[in-house]
């Protein structure tokens, strides 16, 4: 699943430089993640490093994009190709 981030985000800016596939940008009150760019960190950590570094816990996974290890490595495979 890709992750999302809820709306008890407090603009901190910590998760946005931590993403690795640039996924996380400040959206027009909160920050957002394009989940078309979010494999949870997979091919380039063990756990995603947004969820780490988040002081308010409000990034949790998006139930409305169901996927699988193996598909999210797919896209870390196509994003780093590109």
């Amino acid at each position: 699943m890709a992750l999302m981030i809820t709306d008890e985000c407090i603009n901190c800016d910590v998760c946005e430089p931590e993403c690795p596939n640039g996924a996380i940008s400040a959206g027009e009150e909160i920050y957002v993640i394009d989940p078309n760019l979010c494999t949870e960190c997979v091919g380039h950590y063990d756990e995603p490093q947004c969820q780490q570094v988040c002081p308010v816990d409000c990034i949790p996974l998006d139930p409305e994009r169901p996927e699988s290890r193996e598909e999210l490595m797919a896209k870390y495979e196509i994003i780093t190709a590109a």
